[in-house]
């Protein structure tokens, strides 16, 4: 008899159980193995983030950040209302404050006319006053269908359904390489010793950690990731209805990041967040647990100080909102001008697994590479959490042959 083919997947955060699943749900038959390094998954990205459903507004037409957003917004919501998981969708606003952000905001409007994004519309200052009454802007661009969620429930849920179908979480089970042997894969964990399962093959999804154990298993040695933090605030709950929804700035485009906006978060509360800067550690949550090697690591990186040379100014008023709460909360308060002094409490910590060429230029777009038998997430920021399921389906689908 023929034995089951077996794989293994690295990491196991979302997008790591995500193609587990669609692995087991598309060939039944087969063994899965999910390696996570932590004691339980979703422990980095996947529980640090503002759980929003991105509807892909942002997103260059054709690509895979676009094409597996507007599917993974798809997969998202069937598999909540399916699990019973809370799906809001609350609806997100893009504001623009001066005339000079009004071209920009048109583009979007393009661009995810072109993505599919359903319902979505340019409205003036008073049609934005009628959804977010305390919003002060020119004009905005509405997406009705934009959603919140708890990515870390959704999470866990994966996880059971993957043991349930057969499959096996090895927890505590950090892997150092990944090795093509032929027509196997073997995993060499941590500390040295060699899994003594062989699988027919191997998908890394492994986050933030992601270039180190591409390059360990013989892929290139770029992009590397450099990691930025993003703090969040949620803000006195008297206060919280001050906003319905979602309200975003329009993107700076001499910085690669969204900039300090409102997020309704699936408990009720309201956030304000996140900045955006370099973090001292690819998993210092806490602020307070610096990482020596990834400090040396990421100073020690042309690409880092040629991003930085092209990005002062924008980089010291990131810099401001680190430094000051007031800062931090005045910055989105040109928002909402009636949460200029609210007081806030900080809340979760995210730090962005964001891909960086030795050349300063950050990687927009996902980037999964395959070698025969070894596939590897190089590049899943936001909206890697919303594309998930689709980033399963893709990989399983698309790039790993039966």
């Amino acid at each position: 008899m023929k034995r089951p083919q077996r794989y293994a997947i690295i990491g196991g955060g979302i997008n790591g159980l995500a193609v587990a699943r669609q692995l087991l749900l598309d060939r039944p038959d087969i063994h899965v193995t999910v390696f996570e390094k932590e004691a339980a998954v979703a422990r980095h990205q996947s529980s640090h983030n503002s759980g929003v459903v991105h509807a892909g507004l942002y997103y260059e037409p054709g690509g895979l950040k676009a094409t597996l957003c507007r599917r993974g917004v798809a997969l998202l919501k069937d598999y909540c209302q399916h699990n019973g998981l809370p799906y809001d969708e609350c609806g997100k606003v893009v504001v623009a404050l001066t005339p000079d952000e009004l071209p920009r905001l048109e583009a979007i409007h393009r661009k995810a006319v072109a993505n599919g994004v359903p319902d979505v519309e340019m409205i003036d200052a008073g049609r934005l006053r009628e959804i977010e009454p305390n919003c002060v802007g020119l004009r905005a661009l509405y997406s009705p269908r934009t959603a919140i969620v708890s990515y870390g429930q959704i999470a866990q849920c994966m996880a059971q359904e993957i043991e349930q179908r057969g499959g096996t979480i090895a927890l505590n089970a950090a892997v150092r390489r990944i090795d093509e042997r032929g027509e196997q894969v073997q995993v060499e964990l941590q500390g040295g010793q060699v899994h003594p399962e062989l699988f027919d093959a191997a998908i890394a999804c492994s986050g933030l950690q992601s270039d180190r154990l591409a390059r360990q298993s013989g892929d290139a040695a770029t992009p590397r990731i450099v990691p930025f933090f993003g703090q969040y605030y949620v803000i006195d709950e008297r206060y919280k209805s001050h906003v319905k929804g979602l309200i975003y700035p329009v993107p700076d485009p001499r910085f690669p990041f969204l900039g300090v906006h409102f997020t309704k978060r699936i408990d009720g509360q309201m956030t304000i967040g996140p900045n955006a800067f370099l973090s001292l550690g690819r998993e210092n949550y806490t602020g307070t647990d610096p990482s020596l090697r990834d400090i040396a690591a990421a100073l020690t990186y042309p690409g880092l100080w040629k991003f930085g040379a092209r990005n002062v100014p924008a980089m010291l008023r990131e810099l401001k909102t680190v430094l000051s709460e007031k800062v931090f909360v005045r910055e989105a308060a040109r928002y909402v001008p009636s949460l200029a002094d609210v007081a806030v409490t900080p809340a979760v910590r995210g730090i962005r697994a964001q891909a960086m060429e030795s050349d300063g230029r950050l990687v927009d777009d996902f980037v999964i590479r395959q070698s025969r038998r070894v596939t590897h997430i190089r590049n899943a920021p936001s909206p890697g959490a919303t594309s998930s399921l689709a980033i399963g389906e893709h990989i399983v689908r698309n790039l790993i042959r039966p």
